[in-house]
């Protein structure tokens, strides 16, 4: 099948082009971008315009940041395309409500796509945890966003999520790994005085569960999440990459490595079946917090 890239940026770049490149499912026949271009491949400015001159392209994959999603996501549906969202889907829940709708209505596929789902071991400690009794979870993401989004000032501006922007990555693999849901009771999240989205978050969720995200952890990084149960302790290292059962090793694969080469393969599954994968619950999470959660004020954040 023919597929765009819209949002030609690092993530496009170090992920989607590979896993597209590699996958025996897609062939990339053009990318739209305000600068960004794919060599060799058609590259456009305007989406209608990259739309008009390729109607054979059946699925258009949007990368940009998350504000504007939701109108190229609505104009890739009306055209009649399956459209694919990078993590979050959307910068409320009442746009990836109404874009389900629309996708239903217009029969096409429509993919909030959570990569950190499909890291290595995630999938084999939601099954080692299925029937075991929790008594303790914790999460553990904190990252140096000087590394991950240099001088991205869109990243601390309304929508942009803050240091949740990751976190949510934390909270996709916490939706997919316990066996009961959760929902929260209470949050803190710390807003340097000069931005308007938070630089860490700390979360206390029903189920004895918390997590602690922080954007401003330098040298190695920590992507964890530890569950105790009465049979004992799983730890995920690595954002999901490694495994242990009671700091025994049970499975340890390359970070990230397989993460969106498993979205692309989903993506294929869902337009033969004409099916959409749209759950929303790590957002819903996120919108609890700036909700519920009571805002700190602490030390300016500057590039």
């Amino acid at each position: 099948m023919k597929i765009a890239l819209v949002g030609i940026g690092k993530i496009a770049r170090d992920q989607h082009v590979p896993s597209i490149t590699a996958s025996p499912d897609w062939a990339l026949a053009a990318t739209c971008s305000r600068a960004g271009h794919i060599d060799g491949i058609p590259a456009y400015t305007d989406l209608e315009d990259m739309m008009s001159a390729h109607p054979d392209i059946q699925v258009v994959s949007l990368c940009m940041p998350p504000v504007p999603r939701y109108e190229f996501a609505r104009k890739v549906i009306a055209a009649g395309r399956h459209v694919m969202l990078e993590k979050p889907p959307g910068v409320t829940l009442s746009e990836c409500h109404a874009l389900e709708d629309m996708a239903r209505a217009a029969g096409v596929s429509i993919f909030a796509t959570w990569h950190s789902r499909e890291a290595a071991r995630v999938s084999a400690a939601r099954d080692w945890l299925q029937d075991k009794e929790i008594t303790k979870t914790h999460i553990t993401w904190r990252e140096d966003v000087r590394t991950w989004h240099p001088n991205q000032d869109w990243v601390f501006e309304p929508g942009g999520m803050g240091v949740m922007d990751p976190g949510i990555n934390a909270l996709s693999v916490m939706t997919k790994i316990l066996p009961s849901p959760v929902h929260l009771l209470g949050a803190e999240l710390e807003f340097p005085a000069n931005r308007q989205m938070p630089i860490a978050v700390q979360l206390q969720f029903t189920g004895n569960t918390t997590a602690d995200f922080d954007w401003r952890q330098t040298g190695p990084q920590t992507w964890d999440v530890e569950v105790w149960t009465t049979a004992g302790k799983l730890h995920l290292t690595q954002g999901g990459a490694h495994m242990t059962i009671d700091g025994k090793d049970a499975g340890h694969d390359p970070a990230i490595a397989g993460e969106y080469p498993a979205l692309y393969a989903q993506m294929a599954d869902l337009v033969a079946r004409g099916a959409s994968e749209m759950d929303v619950s790590p957002l819903r999470h996120v919108a609890d917090a700036f909700m519920l959660g009571k805002r700190v004020q602490v030390e300016a954040f500057d590039w």
